[in-house]
């Protein structure tokens, strides 16, 4: 197995390698002066499994350099080519809102699909989809964050109280609940826009002794957990603890959510960032191996049913 890291991605790619005792090949990505990105391969690829590690925190730029790095390795005589996206873009718009809109998440799965052979990624932002199947026509894992999210709760926060953003995030919510050993509840979100978030936040003076723990699959702009931290503060609770699995922060949110009054903020390793605090590194490893194993048997099988039937159509 070798992995082919794009540029910041290299970290998590290398802890990769150690984990899934993988090589980390070498890629040289270069952007001409008139926007065009140059992707080559500086490794022996051919007859390898190879793995594309790209977190697609800078998605459009991201996105390209998969395609033709995904597509330099199959000519280069790649035996498989799959990609490991710790955080994937372009989810969030599941669904059609308004007349003329692109479902960018279909947009996308069905772009990787036609490129690569099977996807890793890291609590996909899947609202309206139950599955990444429903989305992918490729092998697709979506490694769940939370156990590690949860575990890392119970040993860096005295009487954690889980907090979860929307009716939507139960599921992820209640799963790191366990992993914690705390109690849990949601709250209802109205998004009137990009930057301008409604949270309705119930009375909590029965956990004004707990430590809240807001989290969240994402923070980009922040809004959410900023609304939230201020309801939370106006209610008389203590400051916050604010754990993502995705570290996007779009401009200075991680600076607005301190200043806002959150104790500490603290994220994954999927987005490298100064929050990172959680190693997911070990997780992703596991569902590699898991898919890898899949990938081989139904190779394996294809390859029998193949021979008996060459052997059937013999004189």
């Amino acid at each position: 197995m070798i992995l082919l890291a794009l540029p910041n991605s290299e970290s998590i790619a290398l802890r990769l390698s150690r984990s899934m005792d993988a090589t980390l090949g070498t890629v040289d990505v270069h952007t001409f002066p008139d926007g065009e990105s140059y992707v080559r391969i500086d490794a022996d690829v051919a007859s390898r499994d190879v793995a594309i590690v790209a977190s697609l925190h800078e998605p459009n730029e991201r996105l390209l350099e998969i395609l033709f790095l995904a597509d330099a390795a199959r000519e280069s005589g790649a035996k498989r080519v799959g990609l490991i996206a710790p955080y994937l873009a372009y989810l969030r718009q599941d669904a059609r809102f308004h007349r003329g809109e692109a479902i960018t998440a279909r947009t996308v799965a069905s772009i990787l699909s036609a490129r690569v052979d099977w996807l890793v990624t890291v609590d996909p932002h899947l609202h309206r989809f139950a599955s990444l199947s429903e989305l992918f026509t490729i092998p697709a894992l979506d490694v769940h964050a939370g156990p590690e999210v949860g575990r890392w709760i119970a040993r860096n926060v005295d009487a954690p109280f889980i907090i979860g953003p929307d009716a939507e995030s139960r599921q992820w919510v209640e799963r790191i609940a366990k992993a914690a050993g705390a109690p849990f509840t949601v709250l209802s979100k109205i998004r009137r826009g990009d930057s301008d978030v409604i949270e309705r936040v119930p009375d909590l003076a029965a956990y004004r002794s707990s430590t809240p723990v807001l989290v969240d699959d994402i923070i980009s702009t922040g809004q959410t957990m900023i609304a939230t931290v201020r309801h939370l503060r106006d209610q008389g609770m203590k400051p916050p603890v604010c754990v993502a699995t995705h570290a996007v922060f779009a401009a200075d949110a991680d600076a607005q959510l301190q200043a806002a009054g959150a104790a500490r903020v603290v994220t994954t390793n999927t987005i490298l960032h100064q929050t990172n605090g959680i190693d997911v590194v070990p997780t992703i490893a596991a569902a590699y191996l898991v898919e890898r194993g899949a990938l081989d048997r139904q190779s394996h099988t294809e390859s029998v049913s193949e021979s008996v039937g060459m052997r059937a159509r013999r004189p």
